[in-house]
């Protein structure tokens, strides 16, 4: 319930427009077209950062501006480490100003003990587990192609081991078990060979492969040459223009190991691995091909293995990379009312006089009466990482647990999988919705295509969205899931809360606890707690 003189203000295009002062009010009739679906279209994402301190000055002078009470970041681990910086710079200049984040990333990699998934993970797993399982059919039906998938997920296998349950592929390549076994990138492709082979030997020439996007990162060799070319190119003042030029430059400045590795590699591999850095000095993964160098190493291996007469079967390889088909899909019931409960929550710690916090909301397993909300200190989910050339204290990526209970049970089915064709197609998600029938049976006239009224333009001009009410690239599907009312607890559905202190919160070592402190001295010198918003009666 929202104090009838109360505003929101959504900043566009993510950090730039805080820094830059882009923002828009976000009114109901504005909102309510957005409900439940899925994207960020209607204030828009952005891969900026804010990084120095005439942003940080023009970022606190725009918020002031607007007279707000607090400022959500919604993102990674890498925004919401920028939120904790915006937190303490407030704080620093006497702003009153409370900076709150939320988890949001469909990689699933900012979890902790604290944030039991990120918003968006269910989502693009289930619409990932739909597009897989359709291939698993058409792969038992062809019986002649071997699909080699590679998924989201940068820095953790966590899409990729969530899909291979709801599909239950021949072979899922897990990063972290790659890593853990030091594994060279030789011995990921015997394996993969060995499982040809098996299969081959009774009469089965086709398969499913599931391939994590920041596999490349995992094997032990091309981990050593990322973080050789990471170094070099922090270095380097002024990059050539010639890309031809960038190359020697770069091969030129490696030791000798890994500059044999870039001869080895495919010319494409080795070029797309000098590709500028995202905004955050990472390695842009979802362009390295590495289902297609597999494809390409296996094919040599298998030719050598028919040589030897060790291998008769036949090997034809389809490629594929499922990205942005899941990002933006609709949402199922489960992300809207996990969104709802953090935007809610984030509200009452602002509402509370929180800043430099998380909002959490844990007991997902529970019905979300039984969901626990709160807010964690951001510093204390930080761990020291080398960015850009040095130490920084930055959120910690959440890697697939070998040791949990999930992988082990992965571990303990996948052999079976393996060998036999155990593929499970899950569907589409499902929201219980009247049949919509596909225009191949029967052709929609001009009326079907839009909804009433919905070419007429805004009656407000300045609105940064195309002149059209977003009705008009509405389905009925979308209009139906707009009615869906989410579950949330009582005491913040009626702003009947009160904050009770859960426990003190420990630095995940000595090292994170110093250079945190050094950092955030406002925010982290001091007893940091974990916080619950409980309904006032308690």
């Amino acid at each position: 319930m929202k104090h009838v003189n109360s505003q929101l203000f959504g900043f566009l295009n993510g950090p730039h427009g805080i820094f830059s002062g882009e923002y828009i009010e976000l009114r109901d009739e504005i909102i309510d077209y957005y409900r439940n679906r899925g994207g960020f279209d209607m204030i828009r994402s952005g891969r900026h950062k804010i990084e120095t301190e005439e942003q940080f000055n023009n970022s606190l002078e725009h918020c002031e501006a607007l007279k707000l009470d607090g400022l959500v970041v919604i993102g990674g681990d890498d925004s919401n480490t920028n939120a904790c910086l915006l937190a303490e710079f407030f704080k620093k200049k006497g702003s009153n100003i409370k900076v709150i984040g939320c988890p949001k990333t469909i990689d699933g990699d900012l979890k902790n003990e604290y944030v039991e998934v990120s918003f968006g993970f269910d989502t693009a797993c289930k619409t990932y587990s739909e597009l897989i399982g359709n291939i698993c059919l058409d792969t038992r039906s062809s019986k002649k192609y071997y699909h080699f998938i590679r998924l989201m997920g940068r820095s953790a296998s966590h899409i990729a081991l969530e899909c291979a349950f709801r599909t239950r592929p021949n072979c899922t390549l897990i990063g972290e078990e790659i890593e853990a076994k030091s594994m060279t990138l030789a011995e990921i492709v015997k394996d993969l060979a060995d499982l040809i082979c098996t299969r081959a030997a009774d009469n089965r020439n086709f398969g499913v492969i599931l391939v994590p996007e920041g596999l490349i990162e995992f094997v032990k060799e091309i981990k050593v040459l990322i973080k050789e070319i990471n170094e070099i190119m922090a270095q380097i003042q002024e990059k050539p223009k010639e890309f031809a030029d960038f190359f020697n430059l770069i091969v030129a400045k490696l030791t000798p190991q890994c500059q044999e590795l870039m001869k080895f590699l495919p010319a494409v591999i080795s070029e797309q691995l000098l590709l500028d850095r995202d905004a955050h000095g990472n390695v842009q993964v979802s362009k390295i091909e590495t289902e297609k160098l597999l494809i390409t190493l296996l094919e040599v291996e298998l030719e050598k293995r028919r040589k030897d007469g060790k291998y008769s079967g036949s090997f034809q390889a389809i490629s594929h990379f499922f990205g942005y088909e899941g990002r933006c899909a609709f949402p199922t019931n489960f992300d809207c009312d996990y969104c709802y409960n953090l935007g809610k929550n984030a509200a009452a710690c602002i509402d509370l006089g929180f800043t430099g916090l998380m909002s959490v909301v844990r007991n997902l397993d529970k019905t979300p009466e039984e969901w626990v909300s709160g807010g964690c200190p951001l510093t204390t989910m930080m761990n020291v990482e080398r960015r850009k050339g040095k130490d920084v204290p930055v959120i910690k990526k959440a890697l697939v647990e070998l040791d949990g209970p999930l992988f082990k049970l992965f571990a303990e089915e996948r052999t079976k999988w393996r060998e036999h064709d155990f593929f499970r197609s899950p569907g589409p998600i499902q929201f219980e919705f009247n049949l919509d029938y596909p225009f191949l049976v029967k052709a929609p006239n001009p009326n079907q295509l839009y909804m009433k009224d919905s070419l007429k333009s805004y009656a407000d001009k300045n609105l940064p969205f195309a002149r059209i009410y977003p009705e008009s690239n509405v389905s009925p599907l979308c209009l139906e899931r707009s009615q869906y009312v989410p579950e949330i607890p009582s005491h913040l559905r009626k702003s009947n809360f009160k904050v009770i202190v859960s426990s003190e919160v420990e630095y995940m070592n000595e090292e994170t606890k110093n250079l945190a402190r050094k950092e955030y001295p406002l925010l982290a010198d001091k007893p940091l707690t974990l916080i619950e918003i409980v309904e006032q009666s308690r």
